[in-house]
Formats: structure tokens, sequence, C-alpha cells
């Protein structure tokens, strides 16, 4: 027997994050830097309104003091297409994963397609890409091919499903850029060095060229944690996106 639908696919240019769970203030980073002289009365810190110390985060990012920024912990459900995932996982100090299993479950027919203003066309060479605006032409071309060869493989998908075949062999035909779904969990030192690569910003001492789609993740992450601890995120843009 199948657990097949037989459902339509769907095509999405968008990607979500959201944030499940937190531990993370910047007064964490505060008791985590002070028990180096103070002790135990580096506890008193937990009840002190960070305000009045954000120049000691300052100086920790700046002099690149990290073990006091990993004293938190924020979870995030991502929805994105596989290869956005084959990238993501290789960001793996200080970052637990779990993703939904093709193995257990029939996964749904959701791929991604490029919005109207993502750049289709790299010029270069490999380290010096630069991105332009594709034509209408291009764009139309590639959402026809991208929709024509997911609709093909999930038809065949469903017909292995039915025919009774294993979903772990089955799913062997679906491409990269099925949709997907994980739970990440890191803390705000690992996050800013995911951040410092996944992201291209001016503010950055060191330039990143990073994949558009996984870019989108990254954009939704730093605004969540920017509300959870923004005066590390005001030290980590100040001092030019580095992770400490």
């Amino acid at each position: 027997m199948t657990d097949a639908q037989g459902t339509d696919p769907a095509f999405r240019s968008d990607v979500t994050v959201e944030l499940v769970r937190s531990a993370a203030t910047d007064t964490d980073v505060l008791w985590a830097a002070r028990v180096s002289t103070a002790g135990e009365q580096s506890l008193d810190e937990l009840q002190q309104d960070p305000e009045k110390s954000k120049g000691l985060i300052n100086f920790l990012m700046r002099d690149r003091h990290g073990t006091p920024f990993e004293h938190n912990s924020m979870t995030f459900f991502v929805s994105a297409p596989i290869f956005v995932f084959r990238e993501f996982h290789r960001h793996r100090a200080g970052w637990s994963y779990n993703e939904e299993s093709g193995r257990y479950r029939e996964l749904q027919p959701v791929f991604y397609v490029p919005a109207e203003e993502r750049k289709l066309v790299q010029v270069g060479r490999p380290g010096k890409y630069e991105f332009h605006e594709g034509s209408p032409g291009q764009h139309k071309a590639v959402r026809s091919a991208m929709e024509r060869a997911y609709t093909e493989a999930y038809a065949a998908y469903q017909e292995m499903l039915a025919e009774g075949v294993a979903r772990e062999v089955a799913r062997a035909v679906l491409p990269v850029g099925l949709f997907s779904s994980m739970y990440a969990t890191c803390n705000a030192r690992s996050l800013m060095h995911f951040l410092s690569l996944r992201t291209k910003d001016e503010r950055a001492k060191v330039p990143s060229f990073p994949q558009r789609e996984i870019e989108m993740v990254a954009e939704q992450m730093e605004a969540q944690w920017a509300r959870l601890m923004p005066l590390t995120h005001a030290a980590f843009n100040a001092h030019g996106r580095v992770a400490p």
C-alpha cells in the first residue's frame, strides 16, 4: 500500500524562518564574561540592565573574546529548498540540526522557482563572479523549465510509491529544488559566524558573496536575533560583522 496523495505541485519563491524557542539576551553575555574577575559575584549581573554594560559587550566583540557569546540558545524552524540546506549543513560548530526525512514520510510537492527580482546571469570566474539581472525571456525560460522538470520528477516519485516502492528509494528522483524543513539550534557566536559568511553587507570587514537563497534565510534569522540581543547585534555590526 502507499500513502501517495497525488497532490499537484506548488511553486514558491520565498523561504520562511520561525523562531520557535530562545534563551538569549544581552545579559547572558555579561554574566558569562564577568565570571573571569568576579567569580560567584558575576551572578549579580542577572538582575542588571545590560544597557549599563554595553561597553563591555563592545570590548568583547572588538577584541574577539568569543566564549561569553556562547551562553545562550536559539532554535529556528526553517522551510527552504534542499539545496539551501546542503549549504547550511556546512556550518557545524555550534549548530544542531534535525531535518524532515524522506525515508519516513511522503515528501510534499512544493518546489522553488526564482522570483522576478532574483539575478540570473553569472559573469566572471570562480571567486570573481558577478550576477546581473535576467531578461524577461530568461525568467520565463527558467520558470518553464523548472516547473516542467519538477512536475515530471514528482510524477515519477508518485508512480513508484503507487507500485509499493519504499519512500527511501523513490525519493532518489526528486530534485534539490524541493522544499524541506528543519529545526536549527545555535548560539549567538555560531550565528554570527554564519551571518558573516551568508550575508552581503557593506559594513563587513571581510566581504562575502553568498547564494541569494541562503542569504534570504540568514536575513530572517538575523532580524529575529537582533530583537533578542540588540546590544550584541549592534556590536557585531560596529566591529565589521566578524564573529568573535
